[in-house]
């Protein structure tokens, strides 16, 4: 057989030498806490859009996006245009935080897309470049404004690795946060799912504010995604949300939203507040605002703006690449609705993996909003009641009463009040199924991430830019490789015809 070229340059014998080479140097020198370079052995040399060509000639169709950062994807030529002028202007790169006609263009164009309420009356803090510091900007600005100390966070939540950010996170190693139930429907701590079980996580948060014996004294702020990325693609209720910002609200507990991976048009709406109408007291911007460079701000109420000079600071804070690229990318997002295409696609596309709920038992839920996707592998052939509490009965009923507790209707004497079904009770997670269809994408030339509690979602963040036409072929590739991940992992015995699943929530 003759030997083929490869687009990556050389011979495809070469190129695939190379291509090893240097993933074993990667293997041997770099720190054991690499983590995407383990799941995805690919070497990028070239990249448009949507499209990754690896240094073996391989092409992939890219759904995790450098983790939502690529809002308009690779080497979006606006985003290029922008960085050629800054370098071609001569203009210098690193400023510190001095003022310059770069950053200006930026924070101009950043007000402009801020939830009403907000822009008007906000300060806008330059972090260092990363989306942990500045969450860690935002912790230490609430404490120092309120003078108080105590953060509340929510289970499933991920907002960074650097110490204050990653005690805030449902990963933490120690309890430093007082943590609240982040309502589900697919996993509802309260085996409730649905309105009712979001309205036992807002009351739970309610008692523990206003019990002056629950160990939590008032808070300096809460911080919460309005869509959990890491948690699993998990999306507030819009009800919930606003339920939260009345309840922080009224006790004077500043609210930090952190839109670093929802926000830029990711949800649907150019801020994933948006959906809900709330406007909270801190935002903390990282990912896409920086249009593929790195770059990390927090805007939050003038009210709050009581740094003394030097009190949050960073050397890579005036990175004029990243401003020039992140002006681009939100006026783009802006001008041409692409929150509103990622809305309409993403529904789309929920609609058509929903399908897989029933045509495969291993895939418990398909949920999320706009073009922030999740589809969770599970272990239908496990005891599910085992892993998974039953709805709070009491001694009077069931699920059924537990919502009707949670809607303020306990006891209603004429008994016409709505009586929702009992939620579902899930399978237990299959991480190793997740693994093994993400494997599966891969070899069909799809990347996508794995998120959730036990890793056990495979995650889509297409661009915003991605084509109808590219949209079936994610779908078609993500379809295969389930089906393939699914023969592998067969039980002995067959499986009992699933029953259909209610609509999932597609945002």
């Amino acid at each position: 057989m003759a030997v083929t070229e490869s687009k990556a340059g050389g011979t495809s014998g070469e190129a695939r030498a190379a291509h090893e080479g240097i993933l074993r140097r990667q293997s041997a020198r770099e720190s054991s806490a690499r983590t995407y370079a383990r799941a995805l052995p690919i070497v990028p040399v070239r990249a448009r859009g949507l499209t990754i060509e690896g240094a073996d000639g391989r092409r992939y169709l890219d759904c995790l996006s450098g983790a939502g950062t690529l809002a308009l994807g690779h080497n979006h030529p606006v985003v290029l245009e922008a960085i050629r002028r800054v370098l071609d202007s001569g203009a210098p790169l690193s400023v510190l935080d001095l003022a310059t006609p770069v950053k200006d263009a930026f924070v101009t164009e950043l007000f402009r897309t801020l939830p009403p309420g907000l822009a008007d009356r906000s300060r806008v803090q330059f972090c260092g470049p990363a989306g942990t510091d500045a969450v860690e900007a935002a912790l230490k600005l609430v404490r120092t404004a309120t003078g108080r100390t105590g953060i509340l966070a929510f289970t499933g939540a991920y907002h960074g690795m650097t110490a204050g950010a990653l005690a805030a996170s449902g990963g933490a190693p120690d309890v430093q946060v007082a943590r609240l139930p982040y309502p589900q429907d697919y996993r509802c701590p309260f085996g409730v799912g649905g309105p009712h079980g979001a309205e036992l996580a807002a009351r739970w948060t309610e008692s523990l504010l206003d019990d002056s014996k629950s160990g939590v004294p008032l808070p300096a702020g809460m911080i919460l995604e309005p869509v959990q990325g890491e948690g699993g693609v998990i999306p507030a209720p819009d009800d919930w949300l606003r339920r939260m910002r009345r309840l922080t609200a009224d006790r004077s507990i500043p609210l930090i939203a952190d839109e670093i991976q929802t926000g830029v048009g990711r949800t649907g709406a150019f801020w994933a507040v948006d959906h809900s109408g709330v406007t909270p007291d801190v935002m903390v911007l990282s990912k896409a605002i920086g249009g593929s460079l790195p770059l990390a701000v927090i805007v939050y109420r003038d009210d709050l703006d009581v740094w003394q000079p030097g009190a949050h600071a960073g050397t890579f804070r005036g990175n004029q690449l990243a401003m020039a690229a992140g002006t681009a990318t939100l006026a783009y997002v802006r001008e041409n609705a692409l929150a509103e295409r990622a809305a309409a696609l993403g529904t789309r596309m929920l609609t058509r993996l929903a399908e897989l709920t029933h045509a495969f038992p291993c895939v418990g839920d398909v949920r999320g909003r706009g073009l922030m996707i999740g589809v969770e592998l599970v272990n239908p052939d496990a005891d599910h009641t085992a892993f998974h509490p039953a709805p709070l009965a009491g001694d009077i009923g069931d699920a059924t009463v537990v919502a009707d507790v949670g809607a303020g209707r306990m006891g209603d004497p004429s008994g016409t009040a709505a009586r929702p079904e009992p939620a579902r009770t899930p399978y237990p997670a299959a991480p190793e199924l997740a693994a093994a269809v993400q494997r599966e994408c891969l070899q069909r030339g799809l990347i996508v991430e794995l998120g959730g509690r036990h890793a056990s979602v495979v995650r889509l963040l297409p661009p915003l830019t991605i084509s109808d036409e590219q949209a079936t072929a994610v779908l078609d590739r993500l379809t295969d490789a389930v089906a393939a991940a699914a023969r592998h992992h067969e039980p002995h015995g067959p499986h009992q015809q699933r029953q259909p699943c209610p609509a999932q929530r597609a945002g």
